[in-house]
């Protein structure tokens, strides 16, 4: 089912075209409009993965136009930050596709669920920031680019550099606990990418705050109760299969749920756990959720597959040559595109096995 009276691809445009007056004034021609084609491209490719709904998200059209509008936001504030920092051309588009992904997914995740707005953009930004900067230490540990480039790069932020002006200017007003901190209001339009006539820029992101128990969710739970939810939350974020994890979360209420999602994208959280605690909360999940201890199947092939294809088939079949007959029959099963019926924790152990010896 499509969003009604949802026009993607206009309201992409009309972004793309004020973005053009707000691209910084000392880049060149081909900068700008790499600027505003990105913020074009991703902006289109969400609001119609939005429009068309294939996974029946049910959406209505402020929500998809929010959504849109966040990752316009982003792809224009982080590509200015690549093209500053100095990093090779040839690498900013897999960081801002990855960039444009999380923002992606974290919003599905987050709008279904019905979190606060503010909630949504803190754990955004978050998440952009972290994408971002594990980006740069990849290319640096690839040793595309040196410690000095990485350093460059990490500390560039323009949407920090934009508020800090605007505040500078008089334009914003941070209150006064908030003195040398990011200011937590709604975006002026050098800040933000400026919304489409009629529509209503969204706030500019907030600063995250330190992963805590205690200040991730404002809901009183009893001991117990909150633990388990926090059990749950560290449990999904290991899980690869998206399906699984929102079949999942549509068994809890909605409070729950979106107290879940508010852990699972928070860092840090598992050293906050007792470890003997974690463990007897998962055996109990584990009684009434069997899913949620189950690997994706359809990953695990997918894993075996890239291994095979890395070593090369004859080579895997001699290495496997004294294995069981069950450990053999999975991995050629698996090079087929099929899963042979053994335990999805033995699966992953075999798996994990070949891409150690790859």
């Amino acid at each position: 089912m499509t969003i009604k009276d949802f026009d993607y691809k206009g309201f992409a445009e009309n972004l793309a075209g004020q973005a053009a007056d707000l691209v910084p004034k000392e880049f060149n021609d081909a900068e700008k409009e790499y600027v505003t084609n990105t913020l074009l491209n991703f902006s289109t490719i969400a609001g119609e993965a939005l429009y068309q709904d294939p996974d029946n998200l049910g959406f209505n059209v402020d929500q998809a136009t929010m959504i849109t509008q966040i990752i316009a936001e982003w792809s224009f504030h982080k590509s200015v930050d690549l093209i500053r920092s100095g990093i090779p051309q040839q690498f900013w588009d897999p960081i801002m596709q990855k960039i444009a992904f999380t923002i992606f997914e974290i919003s599905k995740q987050t709008f279904k669920q019905g979190l606060p707005q503010d909630q949504i953009l803190q754990l955004i930004e978050h998440h952009v920031k972290k994408t971002y900067l594990d980006s740069i230490a990849e290319l640096k540990e690839k040793g595309y680019i040196d410690e000095g480039l990485m350093e460059k790069a990490a500390a560039q932020s323009n949407i920090d550099a934009v508020m800090q002006q605007m505040e500078n200017s008089g334009e914003v007003q941070l209150p006064q606990q908030e003195q040398g901190q990011q200011a937590q209001v709604p975006a002026a339009q050098e800040a933000q990418v400026p919304a489409a006539p009629g529509q209503t820029a969204p706030p500019a992101p907030v600063q995250a705050q330190p992963a805590n128990i205690q200040n991730v969710t404002s809901i009183k739970y009893e001991p117990p109760k909150l633990l388990k939810l926090v059990t749950v939350a560290m449990l999904l974020k290991r899980m690869e299969d998206e399906d699984q994890v929102q079949e999942i979360l549509e068994c809890f209420d909605q409070t729950d749920a979106g107290t879940v999602i508010r852990y699972m994208y928070t860092d840090g959280i598992e050293g906050e756990m007792n470890p003997n605690m974690t463990s007897r909360f998962l055996d109990e999940i584990a009684k009434t959720l069997p899913e949620a201890t189950e690997v994706s199947k359809k990953q695990l092939i997918k894993r075996v597959q890239d291994s095979v294809d890395a070593i090369g088939r004859n080579i895997m079949e001699r290495k496997l040559q004294l294995e069981r007959h069950k450990v053999r029959q999975f991995v050629f099963n698996a090079v087929e595109g099929e899963y042979y019926k053994i335990s999805p924790r033995i699966a992953n152990i075999i798996a994990r096995y070949l891409e150690s010896i790859v």
